[in-house]
């Protein structure tokens, strides 16, 4: 009960992902308290793909905003192109919702993000 009233007040949370070494990160990168809703984030090592990780750890997060924290809504950004990212929203039954053009620069150019969203009376069913 105490970390979830001291989350409550936080914007974001971010977690480190280990296996021996640091594989990734994942968590909320943004949380909008007013309209219940979060944005999770994540990145894992190329030599950690492919194995479930991610998307065992997006469907934790996701249990966590939904169910414990009582958000509305949980939204993820991929980049567009990025099939192995977008697969995991996919997954686990997000919806694809739009386009946001030139939403990053990422390494030396700007890319779009597709949008994908759950909202809660999804997610339980």
């Amino acid at each position: 009960m105490w970390k979830a009233r001291l989350f409550r007040k936080q914007k974001h949370d971010n977690y480190g992902i280990y296996n021996g070494d640091i594989a990734g990160t994942a968590g909320f990168n943004e949380i909008d308290h007013t309209n219940k809703i979060v944005k999770i984030g994540y990145w894992l090592g190329q030599e950690f793909q492919g194995k479930g990780i991610m998307t065992r750890v997006a469907k934790a997060l996701t249990d966590y905003a939904l169910l414990e924290l009582n958000m509305n809504r949980v939204e993820i950004r991929v980049a567009s192109g990025n099939e192995k990212s977008a697969a995991i929203p996919k997954r686990l039954g997000f919806k694809e919702e739009g386009t946001i053009r030139c939403a990053e620069w990422l390494y030396d150019h700007y890319v779009d993000h597709t949008i994908y969203g759950i909202l809660a009376d999804e997610w339980k069913k």
